[in-house]
């Protein structure tokens, strides 16, 4: 009897194991802990987990949209967030890739704003202002960074030989300008942004964000349709008195094409339908929405698994 109790538990321990072992581990790349990715991936992270059975999702901190890609190439990652510049130059193996990355869509979330900051005293009011000063492009391999560079081209701005640029994070680079080691910083991401609520609440400092929505023209005539004219509305940070005319792209959440059909759907079901719980977490979220996913936002194809997600819920390309 004892010998059968044994046999039986030993048998339980084993399934169990195999249990275990057929849990689906995700890894979901984001950006640094002082934007949106961070958190809005982390909130994903958890409804899958919660949501989706034998799923485990984890959000990693990384420099954002071309590492984020490079990682889904070299399959150290499974879904990425990645501004659509940035995934369109993915896809066809230019700028910073030195191959194509078979990268597929799963969802258009909501346009990142491109934002120009500096605070009073340090002499710069508009765009050409910057020339001579010192500025962070954001961080190596970032999104923002790639969206700099063409901003500043479009001014006529050498960012090698007119300004003085280091390469920071969100969160580092309000740090600088705290320290006063720049005078102004790029950064692409959502609104409110948590880090450039931190500089504009702090004592003693004005933020300034500078319109640059007139470099629009330029940077489609020579990247293509990426770009969009867009607003940042008073008051959306401390101390913000007027809106400021910028620039948006959107950003989405991509996978490797070889991502199985079926995961792809339940990832893509799961996102849509515990959107309340996401926008809980960051409010951006709130502008997921089925009506955006086929109008262009995202300029890399869908995965077919998100692709029969839309078709059952009636979405159909305008």
């Amino acid at each position: 009897m004892k010998r059968a109790v044994l046999i039986t538990l030993a048998l339980a321990l084993i399934a169990l194991s195999a249990q275990a072992q057929e849990k689906t581990r995700l890894s979901i790349v984001t950006g640094g802990t002082g934007g949106v990715y961070y958190p809005l991936g982390g909130a994903i992270a958890n409804v899958l987990s919660k949501y989706l059975p034998g799923v485990v999702a984890t959000a990693e901190v990384t420099s954002a949209s071309i590492d984020n890609l490079k990682l889904i190439g070299a399959g150290k990652a499974d879904i990425a967030f990645t501004m659509a510049d940035s995934a369109w130059e993915g896809f066809n193996g230019t700028g910073k890739f030195k191959g194509k990355i078979p990268l597929r869509a799963l969802a258009v979330l909501y346009d990142n704003k491109t934002q120009v900051v500096t605070v009073l005293g340090r002499g710069i009011e508009k765009m050409s202002d910057l020339k001579g000063k010192r500025i962070s492009t954001g961080a190596p391999g970032s999104g923002t960074e790639l969206i700099a560079l063409r901003l500043l081209e479009a001014y006529g701005i050498d960012p090698e030989k007119d300004v003085k640029r280091v390469k920071l994070s969100v969160a580092e680079s309000v740090g600088a300008i705290k320290d006063n080691k720049i005078d102004a910083f790029i950064w692409s991401g959502g609104l409110p942004t948590a880090a450039v609520i931190d500089l504009a609440a702090t004592p003693g400092m004005k933020i300034k964000l500078l319109d640059h929505s007139d470099a629009i023209p330029a940077m489609v005539k020579k990247y293509g349709p990426l770009y969009v004219r867009d607003t940042i509305p008073a008051k959306t940070y401390p101390g913000q008195e007027k809106d400021v005319s910028i620039l948006s792209v959107w950003n989405i959440l991509a996978v490797n094409e070889k991502m199985d059909d079926k995961l792809a759907y339940a990832i893509t079901k799961t996102i849509f339908e515990k959107k309340p719980e996401l926008a809980a977490v960051h409010k951006e979220a709130r502008h997921l929405a089925l009506e955006n996913q086929l109008k262009g936002g995202s300029p890399i194809p869908f995965h077919p698994g998100a692709l029969m997600y839309f078709a059952e819920m009636g979405v159909k390309r305008s």
